[in-house]
């Protein structure tokens, strides 16, 4: 009987499909949906739901930093003292460091692999700067023994005498170094050139370890400019020596102002802290003054941050310098500060930095999780834009909404990645991506919308998923770079307002995102782990989703093949025939409307497509269709609208 039935059910369904013409159709129902999505179970580390499970653990290193600036030279030189703890539960008998600045060396692996007469960002095939850094000494402390260390390209092997045993132990290093910083590197760090003099923005410029987690051990990919970074949480204490008519900021909380600023510039800094509107610390009339500052050739400015994966400063006798307390949903303060020169002043240029600046920590306080640190600087630089803990540089000549947009993405980092650590040179979107769907939110937010302008993604879906498209999940070194923009920024940006706008809805989408925000805050997540933690808390299935648009590069063409009426009597009903033409599936918004100008909307769920390509969706009309249109609004990546409506024939 079983047999007859298989056999008879076969017929029945070669016949439907003979009798049936339809366009053919790449989708495939059981690929998508799945039931197998996630690669592994539950481990003691990382839970099923998506947050760090009780035997989690990570790695944790202190520096306390002392450099010196040469502004002549371009040189910074000095040393860094390293405090690194073993939380494994492993013995590591060697350390790994990254030495991102050897990026900028003639022979570097990022060098030698950049385009021949073409413009890249990260570097310049015929370029003649030959930087990188000169490591002078690597002791162990406080025995202060020398001990052996191997260079390769961006990362730096210690071996270590002794292994650290598992689960708290520790050792300290000091290493000595210098290096050269380049005009332009890689729009991460750079030297702006004013009338009053440069603004040196100094960042990747201390030897940091590598991170040694749970899901690779030691991450020792090498820095070539593409892909950002991935980092270990721990305190800092930075000591910054510059000519003294320089103003220097730098992440975290400034600890001698009374010594490196004249009595008159300090009052005003203790002002500005506790201002709610922007307040000049350093005038335009300041600039060129020496008597604004401490008569000695250089001074030492120190800084600390805790609980933060890095840090970064600039230094400039040519800038302006204002700032304004940032109110904090606990009750806590920070202190908004931007740095530039004459030439960003007008046009709702720099002089709104600050603004802008206390402006998105505030709002992404409120909305997501509370900025951690005690500072958030903005420097004008010829870096276009780049973020780190508690100070991010901008395009100096930015004005209006560009400036804007710039200062809250790039302090919209601070939630990711510096918050949420994820590894962001294998897995960029989760940096970017995310970050470029919470600046979607923000532009309405700040100051009722000033800067918000409202857009269709339809006019870049060829882009977003023609065949020059890649996964979101190919790592950005590997990615075209006319590609990153796409893949890392606009396409996870997208995916997430789609999630949180048509699949989800905010209320939902918003708690799941807060709790991913919390669990991972200060930790190391994978892409497994976000999946994971939004299914669970927004109680949905997203596989099919994380699959269409993460993990593969699938595109969409939802299309109507026609339109009947029940028993051919338009006053029973429409039977409006749809299909799923290409891999990736979505709802289905129809629109509608009658002859006589009635109209009518309906919303399918995904789960239509669970089993089939192809679905039929009754309409309860009592006459006959003018038109119908699959999502009118074009919310939704279809790449071939041609087939998204049916008329009626005249």
């Amino acid at each position: 009987m079983k047999l007859l039935y298989a056999l008879f059910s076969l017929l029945f369904a070669t016949t439907i499909t003979a009798q049936t013409q339809r366009p053919a159709t790449k989708y495939e129902p059981y690929n998508l949906f799945s039931p197998i999505f996630y690669p592994y179970p539950e481990t003691i580390t990382r839970s099923a739901d998506g947050s760090p499970n009780a035997g989690y653990w990570q790695n944790a290193v202190d520096y306390n930093i002392n450099v010196s600036l040469n502004e002549n030279t371009h040189v910074i030189a000095g040393y860094v003292d390293i405090t690194y703890k073993n939380n494994s539960p492993h013995e590591l008998p060697f350390l790994w460091l990254q030495l991102d600045q050897n990026l900028f060396a003639k022979n570097s692996r990022g060098q030698a692999r950049m385009p021949v007469g073409s413009y890249s960002r990260y570097g310049d095939a015929g370029s003649n700067f030959d930087g990188g850094y000169k490591i002078t000494d690597v002791k162990l402390l406080p025995q202060n023994s020398n001990v052996e260390y191997v260079i390769s390209d961006t990362r730096m092997q210690v071996r270590l005498p002794y292994a650290l045993k598992p689960k708290g132990d520790e050792t300290k290093l000091r290493i000595d170094f210098s290096f050269m910083l380049p005009e332009y590197g890689a729009d991460r760090c750079g030297i702006l050139k004013t009338k009053n003099g440069d603004i040196f923005s100094v960042a990747q410029f201390f030897p940091r370890l590598c991170v040694y987690d749970d899901i690779q051990g030691w991450n020792t990919d090498p820095y070539m400019g593409p892909s950002e970074f991935y980092c270990e949480y721990g305190n800092y204490e930075l000591s910054i020596t510059a000519p003294a008519n320089h103003i220097v900021v730098a992440s975290g909380e400034l600890q001698n102002a009374k010594d490196v600023l004249s009595p008159g510039m300090y009052k005003k800094y203790i002002d500005a802290r506790q201002s709610n509107k922007t307040s000049i610390i350093k005038s335009v009339d300041e600039v060129d003054n020496a008597s604004a500052k401490p008569a000695t050739a250089t001074l030492t400015w120190k800084f600390k941050l805790h609980n933060a994966r890095d840090v970064a400063w600039a230094s400039s006798k040519a800038v302006i310098w204002d700032g304004a307390t940032i109110n904090l949903p606990s009750g806590k303060k920070a202190f908004a500060q931007s740095v530039y020169p004459i030439e960003s002043i007008g046009n709702n240029g720099w002089e709104r930095s600050t603004e802008f600046t206390k402006g998105s920590i505030e709002n992404y306080s409120k909305r997501w999780f509370e900025y951690p640190y005690p500072s958030a600087i903005n420097v004008a630089s010829n870096v276009g834009g780049m973020e780190y803990p508690g100070i991010v540089f901008c395009g100096s000549m930015a004005k209006g909404s560009g400036l804007f947009g710039v200062t809250d993405h790039e302090f919209g980092h601070t939630w990711f990645p510096m918050i949420v650590g994820s590894n962001e040179r294998k897995y960029g979107w989760m940096d970017e991506g995310f970050n470029t769907f919470i600046n979607g939110i923000a532009s309405k937010d700040f100051n009722h919308g000033e800067f918000f302008e409202q857009h269709s993604n339809a006019d870049y879906h060829a882009y977003m998923f023609g065949p020059n498209s890649e996964s979101i999940m190919h790592t950005p070194d590997a990615m075209k770079e006319g590609n990153i923009g796409n893949a890392l920024y606009g396409k996870p940006g997208y995916g997430l307002e789609l999630l949180r706008n048509q699949i989800l809805d905010s209320n939902r989408f918003d708690y799941a995102f807060r709790i991913y925000i919390k669990n991972w805050a200060f930790k190391h997540p994978t892409p497994w782990d976000f999946f994971r933690s939004m299914d669970n808390a927004a109680g949905e299935n997203l596989s099919w989703f994380w699959k269409a648009w993460f993990m593969e590069n699938y595109a969409l063409d939802q299309a109507i093949d026609n339109v009947t009426y029940v028993d051919n009597f338009p006053r029973k009903g429409a039977i409006v025939t749809l299909s799923n033409l290409d891999k990736m599936a979505m709802p289905v918004y129809l629109s509608y409307a009658t002859v006589s100008g009635k109209n009518g909307n309906i919303k399918l769920p995904v789960e239509i497509w669970n089993n089939t390509a192809v679905f039929k969706v009754k309409l309860d009309t009592e006459e006959e269709l003018k038109w119908v249109t699959i999502d009118p609004n074009k919310i939704f990546p279809d790449m071939n609208y041609s087939n998204n409506t049916w008329q009626k024939e005249q």
